[in-house]
């Protein structure tokens, strides 16, 4: 039935579905999969890579979670060129706030610019919709800490913990399990870091596989930092709650003389 109005974004069917949004959203599911907790002290963003193949060069940059403004992180699931496309729009968007109000961007207000975007999409003919959903995690003065999703219709919503991409519906359920109110950053990462654990395919997770990040108040200046872990530090987080694969001799060796010392190391320990 859907074969009559799956052509176009801009027919209904009969039941009043877009069918091409729909598609989008089965697109992403397909996608590996991203989390967001937010806890009383942060937000955490946790992302698994797909290695598609042992022979492809591994890029030393983040491929799924970006620095969208000083204040706002975001991770994506779907498709990475529209990923990219979204991502320089609301970091222009960003600045352009920042240069006109001198002063940071709040998260609610950038996920509308994008979900406005999106939502064009899905309404003029000869177009189609971003295949990829986006979390935003951030800080503004007058809400604080917040999680938000928006996917290819242009919706978006707040929430305290979510999951997108493949093998959403497992990762939910664990979160509604383990997720607390008064969760602190620390153990908002080693949930995060527990849910991708039981949902990716990988029998071990290492830093090649995963990427994480936080955006958390800086102690002295109250001012949110937004941090994308580095390998070590991802591995390092892995090792504290017990969900790194073994290493063997020389490797081990060589991460202990690649470590970075005690002031430069992320905090993952603290």
């Amino acid at each position: 039935m859907s074969r009559r109005y799956d052509s176009r974004t801009t027919t209904f069917s009969p039941e009043g579905r877009l069918f091409q949004v729909e598609y989008a959203m089965e697109a992403i599911s397909h996608a590996g999969t991203t989390v967001g907790i937010l806890a009383k002290d942060g937000v955490v963003l946790a992302a698994e890579k797909k290695v598609t193949s042992k022979l492809l060069e591994q890029d030393q940059s983040s491929e799924k979670i970006f620095n969208l403004s000083d204040n706002i992180i975001a991770g994506v699931a779907g498709i990475t060129a529209d990923a990219n496309s979204l991502v320089n729009y609301a970091r222009n968007q960003a600045q352009k706030y920042l240069l006109a109000y001198d002063d940071d961007m709040p998260v609610e207000q950038l996920a509308q610019r994008l979900c406005d975007l999106k939502q064009g999409y899905t309404q003029y003919g000869g177009l189609r919709p971003f295949g990829v959903s986006i979390l935003y995690a951030g800080f503004d003065d007058h809400h604080h800490f917040q999680l938000y999703h928006s996917d290819p219709s242009g919706n978006y919503s707040g929430w305290k913990a979510t999951c997108i991409g493949n093998n959403n519906g497992t990762a939910t359920s664990l979160l509604k399990q383990d997720y607390k109110d008064d969760i602190g950053i620390q153990e908002a990462m080693g949930l995060a870091a527990k849910v991708l654990s039981k949902t990716m395919d990988a029998t071990s997770l290492d830093s090649e596989k995963l990427e994480f990040a936080t955006i958390t108040l800086d102690p002295r200046t109250k001012k949110p930092v937004g941090r994308v872990f580095k390998p070590n530090d991802i591995d390092r987080l892995l090792e504290k709650h017990g969900l790194a694969k073994p290493k063997d001799p020389e490797a081990a060796a060589a991460a202990a003389t690649s470590a970075p010392a005690q002031g430069e190391a992320m905090a993952v320990d603290s």
